[in-house]
């Protein structure tokens, strides 16, 4: 006999960010009352949400859980398609490398704020949903299921109960703080030896790709070994510049270059074509902060009826691009439990069990991922190894499918695709080992051939 399903209640949401504001709305048009809170003012007004602005890469997983929800055209109205990565030397032309041997498939450069503004938008439309800003979690109570906050503005203090509780409340959540004071909760977190700063190319009113100063359906890379700048498109004409620079030490370091007039003169030793592109490049490198990366690993997300979800279960690096669109599956996978199961404890249950192993490999893969872009991106070796991997595809498309297709281009889990990457791995390498073998005795055959037709 079928258990009946969960009868919608209660449920308060922490954090009115990407992944916030979609569980709201996945949640609200199931029948549940959701209260969504927010630490931060209500950015509607002002049509801005401060805080970090690199630009989002959506692919096939956050496309899916935005349509969903209704909000993929919209989304995709003001995104920019990226087909592929445009490489840039240190000297020389800049070369195309595409995502994928399918020429249909690319991601899209959408902006975080305005990405934000509509799944708020779409939250506040819901009649189910209330939403509440300038509160502050202070604390959770998971015998009760509640947690208190307090308008740091006005000091008011209040505490909400609710039949579910999500913290979706950033890599630094106040939920997963709580947490961390309960027993046999494991957790690490690990920053990278790298921060970022944000800079930009302006737009132009003249050139082969006005009023984009570059190729826009690119994603810009400029690889230097131990660190690297990339630039993503925006719908003005603009590019969003972000250099990954190491903290500390000599060379491309934030702790070696410290002001606007010493990065530009690094720039034209290190990244001259961008220079004449950067007109605010001094002024954008004294103004704007050194940002930190760090990978959030912890185990359990669930506690009685209260869970994490997006960054507050799982920051990680962005470097692969998927640090939303992971968010949004946990949307999926949570509001499907609770259309699944018959309790909630059972629904969270499950949702757990679907998505922990599946962070953790993205998390993996992101952080490998740095390495690839800023280093291997730009050497040959690495280039023939990416047309061995699309040849394949297109000579076998049903049983070899490159690892950047598995997971920008589908949406099977993450674990899968990490488990179909390693085996694609042999494979490419045996493939090239075996051409070389060809060639080599190719080139021996040729010398015999050559050596007996000598008198």
């Amino acid at each position: 006999m079928q258990s009946k399903p969960i009868q919608p209640g209660r449920v308060l949401v922490i954090g009115a960010g990407l992944a916030g504001s979609l569980l709201a709305v996945y949640l609200a048009r199931a029948g549940w009352k959701v209260e969504l809170v927010e630490r931060r003012g209500d950015p509607r007004a002002r049509r801005h949400i401060a805080g970090r602005s690199i630009n989002l890469a959506i692919s096939a997983r956050g496309l899916k859980a935005l349509r969903r929800a209704g909000l993929e055209e919209t989304i995709l109205e003001d995104a920019i398609r990226m087909g592929g990565r445009m490489v840039h030397p240190v000297a020389g032309t800049p070369h195309f490398h595409a995502y994928s041997s399918d020429p249909t498939r690319a991601i899209n450069s959408v902006s975080r704020s305005a990405l934000n503004l509509a799944l708020l938008d779409a939250a506040a439309a819901e009649p189910n949903v209330t939403l509440h800003f300038d509160e502050r979690c202070t604390g959770v109570d998971f015998a009760r299921t509640e947690a208190a906050f307090i308008n740091d503005a006005t000091g008011a203090t209040r505490t909400i109960s609710a039949d579910l509780v999500v913290g979706t409340d950033g890599a630094y959540s106040a939920v997963r703080a709580a947490l961390q004071r309960s027993e046999r909760f494991d957790y690490s977190q690990d920053f990278l030896g790298h921060g970022y700063k944000e800079l930009s190319i302006p737009p132009v009113t003249a050139g082969p790709h006005a009023p984009f100063a570059m190729e826009p359906n690119a994603l810009h890379i400029w690889p230097r070994g131990e660190s690297m700048m990339i630039a993503l498109p925006n719908p003005d004409g603009s590019f969003t510049c972000t250099l990954f620079w190491r903290h500390d030490g000599e060379g491309s370091s934030f702790a070696a270059i410290r002001t606007g007039a010493d990065a530009l003169a690094h720039f034209h030793a290190v990244y001259p074509d961008a220079v004449p592109l950067m007109p605010t490049l001094t002024e954008d490198f004294d103004r704007n902060p050194v940002g930190t990366m760090v990978t959030v690993r912890c185990n359990p997300w669930v506690r009685g009826r209260i869970a994490l979800l997006g960054d507050a279960a799982h920051a990680i690096v962005p470097f692969y691009g998927q640090g939303a669109n992971a968010s949004f599956e946990d949307c999926e996978a949570l509001a499907d439990a609770l259309a699944a199961e018959p309790s909630v404890e059972a629904a969270l249950e499950r949702y757990q069990r679907d998505r922990i192993a599946n962070a953790n490999a993205i998390a993996d893969m992101a952080k490998y991922n740095f390495i690839e872009m800023r280093d291997l991106a730009g050497r040959p070796a690495f280039q023939r190894r990416k047309k061995v991997e699309h040849m394949l595809h297109r000579l076998a498309p049903g049983r070899f499918t490159p690892l950047y297709d598995l997971v920008s281009f589908s949406t099977v889990p993450y674990t899968e695709a990490k488990a179909r990457g390693a085996a694609n791995d042999r494979a490419v390498r045996t493939v090239i080992r075996v051409v070389a073998s060809l060639a080599l005795a190719a080139v021996a055959i040729v010398i015999l051939l050559a050596t007996k037709a000598i008198p």
